[in-house]
């Protein structure tokens, strides 16, 4: 399933210039395993985990995910 989760990730990102990390699309949610729902959140995909980076009141929260974990991503959208 890593490159079917790999492409889901891939669809509701975009690479952030200078780095191998991607950063959500505008307008664009993900949530993980029925989890917490992640708005303004940069993603990096690792060979064995993937690391949700996201900031609040002045801290960086990094969240890490086994690939062989995750059984379920959902992802939201605004309708045009």
């Amino acid at each position: 399933m890593n490159k079917t989760w790999e492409k889901v990730f891939e669809y509701a990102s975009s690479p952030l210039e200078g780095t191998m990390s991607r950063k959500l699309r505008e307008g664009v949610s993900i949530q993980i395993n029925e989890g917490k729902i992640y708005k303004k959140a940069v993603l990096f995909l690792g060979e064995e985990f993937v690391r949700i980076t996201e900031e609040e009141e002045g801290q960086k929260i990094n969240t890490y995910y086994d690939w062989t974990s995750i059984s379920s991503i959902r992802t939201y959208s605004k309708t045009k």
